[in-house]
């Protein structure tokens, strides 16, 4: 079947002309195929080609017939090129045949022919290619029925599953991704196949392996890649702390729900409503500290005390041994896992101003994200709850706009500075500076002092006579 509908942009025509020129056998390969295939849109456009010849030749080729605006970038050691053009990436390899040793998932790599090439693909889907030379333009080379697998929704390695994976293990991480992204199911064998090979992943780099599960993450529904992750033991790999949410213990009739079905639940609610990663990570990471708080009080049931400020210390170790980054975005993800109870307090009829005012204060511009991981933590089954508690949520939002509005608290700095104070007692940097801007700032967020400088002015001279300070005259 011809399938030169697919070749509807131009780099396709080009790349012809290249490949004709050289007299080289050249083909598109891989996702691009794939996605046409499946009728699939993404946002970046990459293209793989391969040519049974010198990928880097036939890259320089393409290069000049683009002209000006292509950038190429050649990478020897790879035997691969990379061209840039108008923010499309093309990459072109020759074809090539690849032999694994047990410690490394780097391959010994030799030039092969279009079938050896096919063979070395992770799954059969990935391994189909379209011909590209003016002889047999648009002809579909499928060798192992990656076209059946598409139809039928099924993740399946061209050739045996346990040498696939035990080849490249991060292979079993995009097994998980390919299924959780598309929506298929990956084949029992392949399966089987996983589980066994799970801990060959410690060959792999950390930074490969939280590539794909940021992949799995901002999937639509991303609690189907963790369940896989799990029920192959691959998550306990490299991420074993969340394995320990995993399980429900009873003391008598008592027993608490289980904690890492219900992070699912959090992390797919909370994916209905933003594409934020980092706001997915919040989810994942909000009660991770339940385990080590987990306490049975008699007469009470099981608590866990205090988890929200101990998963928050949490946060910068887990990000470091996952290698994502310990910059804002870690801060903003320690904030919210820390403050994610403090909505449900102030949900309750009786609340005080002071108390809006510290969470305005304390949550900052990320108080609509906060209150969206406080919708989406709610997972009850009952639906009058649900409603309940979405209701005392939205009263929190109202609560919380009517402070803003009258105190503008959010992201508010005292309306008196240390420079200011040094000044006004004539004193050098030390610790009662400390104590009178905390304090300012409390009485403020408290509400005894307006956020205004004239009446933050007096309390401070009058708080300063505690410390034996006196203004200048």
């Amino acid at each position: 079947m011809n399938y030169s509908s697919a070749l509807k942009s131009p780099i396709f025509k080009i790349v012809q002309l290249a490949a004709d020129e050289l007299n080289y056998p050249t083909y598109v390969v891989g996702g691009f195929v794939r996605d046409f295939l499946l009728k699939r849109k993404k946002e970046k456009t990459d293209i793989d080609f391969v040519c049974i010849g010198n990928g880097m030749k036939l890259a320089e080729c393409v290069t000049n017939k683009l002209g000006g605006k292509a950038t190429l970038k050649v990478f020897k050691n790879f035997g691969t090129a990379m061209i840039n053009y108008n923010g499309e990436e093309y990459e072109f390899v020759g074809a090539r045949k690849e032999s694994y040793r047990s410690n490394s998932r780097k391959p010994i790599v030799e030039n092969g022919t279009l079938e050896d090439d096919q063979n070395r693909r992770d799954f059969t889907i990935n391994a189909m290619a379209i011909q590209l030379n003016t002889e047999n333009y648009g002809t579909l080379i499928d060798p192992f029925n990656g076209q059946e697998d598409l139809k039928n929704k099924i993740i399946r390695t061209p050739l045996d599953a346990d040498i696939t994976y035990s080849d490249d293990p991060l292979r079993m991480m995009r097994a998980i991704r390919f299924a959780t992204q598309l929506n298929f199911s990956i084949e029992v064998n392949s399966l089987t196949s996983i589980n066994q090979n799970a801990e060959r992943l410690s060959i792999i780099s950390q930074e490969r392996i939280t590539e794909e599960l940021n992949k799995i993450i901002l999937t639509n529904k991303p609690s189907d890649g963790f369940k896989l992750l799990f029920n192959t033991q691959l998550l306990h790999q490299f991420f074993p702390l969340i394995c320990k949410l995993q399980g429900v213990e009873f003391i008598g009739k008592h027993g608490h729900k289980d904690n890492f079905y219900h992070t699912l639940e959090v992390l797919d609610n909370i994916s209905n409503n933003t594409n934020n990663l980092w706001l997915r990570w919040a989810a994942i990471l909000h009660d991770i500290a339940k385990p080590q708080t987990k306490k049975y009080e008699e007469g009470h049931g099981w608590t866990f005390h205090a988890h929200e400020f101990i998963g928050g210390k949490m946060v910068p170790k887990i990000f470091r041994k996952l290698k994502l980054p310990l910059n804002e975005k870690m801060k903003y993800v320690q904030k919210l896992v820390t403050l994610h109870l403090r909505p449900i307090v102030l949900a309750q009829d009786i609340v005080t101003d002071s108390a809006i005012r510290r969470l305005l204060f304390d949550a900052g511009d990320d108080i609509d994200d906060l209150m969206t991981l406080c919708d989406a933590d709610i997972t009850s089954k009952n639906e009058k709850k649900v409603k309940k508690y979405l209701k005392n949520f939205q009263l929190v939002r109202e609560k919380l706009k009517q402070i803003e509005e009258k105190d503008h608290i959010r992201n508010f700095q005292p309306p008196v500075n240390g420079k200011e104070i040094m000044d006004l007692f004539n004193i050098s940097a030390g610790r009662e500076i400390g104590i009178l801007k905390t304090s300012i700032k409390d009485a403020i967020l408290d509400g005894t002092v307006k956020n205004d400088k004239e009446e933050a002015l007096a309390f401070i001279i009058k708080k300063a006579k505690e410390l034996n300070l006196h203004p200048v005259k």
